[in-house]
């Protein structure tokens, strides 16, 4: 996956409020946002973009087109997305959050014989500090450094980012993964992205407790990454009995009729400890964790 300041990017819904927000912010970041697609709003300008009803029509415009923002409704992100596929876009970040499972479950069987990249749903995007900003998380938190960061969950990497910028330290690049229990790219196709970038010497993974995408995750660093890897693990410090899952997860346990182990916390804690991961267990303690790691 490569990414450059001169890709050319379209947005999905650029007619909706956050879709009008975020293209005037990109834009005035250097951002090169060619075009919008919504429909029946063909042939007008926002935040001076011109706006297609198609993405055939943006397309058939601009030239080619490397990504798409999509930031429509969640019952319109199915559709927004075979069409951004059929007119060759190779990369997709569905900003969107709460799509329905089944609509994802189709997308990505298409995408997987397209080879197209799916970020999200839900996802903010990605950053690599003071030269790429794709999405709508908040780049004055984050600056340029040499840490690799992954994330999911809500605004979660502005939360660490801005903390690594208070202790001095900066992302090569920052992407999060999305909020919605089914998701397309997922940790471990981001931790090769990462062992493979030269800017990168460490990779900050930064996920909940539980999921069975974590424990993959391990696994994968485990046989596969040679770079340094901390894990902050959101919900370490719940209560004992708190269940955490991602959807697999969950589904899988209601349909072998049992419940999640109350230990899972501690298997997970168990996988990354023997990928030789050091666990972070508060977002303070990263700048310090980091330091000892990067030394």
């Amino acid at each position: 996956m490569k990414w450059t300041d001169k890709d050319q990017i379209i947005m999905q819904g650029i007619d909706r409020p956050l879709g009008k927000y975020y293209a005037a912010r990109l834009k005035a970041q250097g951002t090169c946002l060619v075009a919008g697609v919504a429909s029946g709003h063909g042939g007008e300008i926002i935040a001076e973009i011109p706006v297609f009803d198609l993405v055939a029509e943006a397309v058939a415009e601009a030239g080619e087109i490397q990504t798409s923002l999509i930031l429509v409704p969640p019952n319109q992100v199915l559709d927004a997305a075979l069409e951004a596929i059929a007119a060759a876009i190779p990369q997709l970040i569905i900003v969107t959050p709460g799509v329905p499972p089944l609509d994802l479950v189709e997308l990505l069987k298409i995408a997987s014989t397209t080879g197209t990249l799916i970020l999200g749903p839900g996802s903010q995007g990605v950053i690599i500090p003071n030269y790429l900003w794709l999405g709508i998380c908040e780049p004055n938190f984050y600056q340029s450094g040499t840490i690799g960061l992954i994330t999911r969950g809500d605004r979660i990497g502005d939360e660490v980012a801005k903390t690594l910028t208070a202790a001095g330290y900066g992302e090569s690049m920052a992407v999060n993964l999305g909020t919605d229990g089914i998701i397309g790219s997922n940790l471990s196709q981001w931790l090769q992205v990462f062992e493979e970038d030269e800017n990168t010497e460490a990779i900050l993974l930064v996920s909940q407790v539980g999921g069975k995408a974590e424990i993959e995750a391990a696994k994968y660093i485990a046989s596969a990454i040679e770079k340094p890897v901390i894990a902050y693990l959101v919900g370490l410090n719940a209560a004992i009995e708190t269940n955490f899952g991602d959807t697999e997860t969950i589904i899988s346990n209601q349909l072998s009729y049992s419940v999640a182990a109350k230990n899972t916390r501690k298997d997970s804690l168990r996988h990354f400890q023997e990928a030789g991961v050091t666990v972070v267990e508060k977002l303070a303690d990263l700048p310090a964790s980091l330091a000892k790691v990067l030394s």
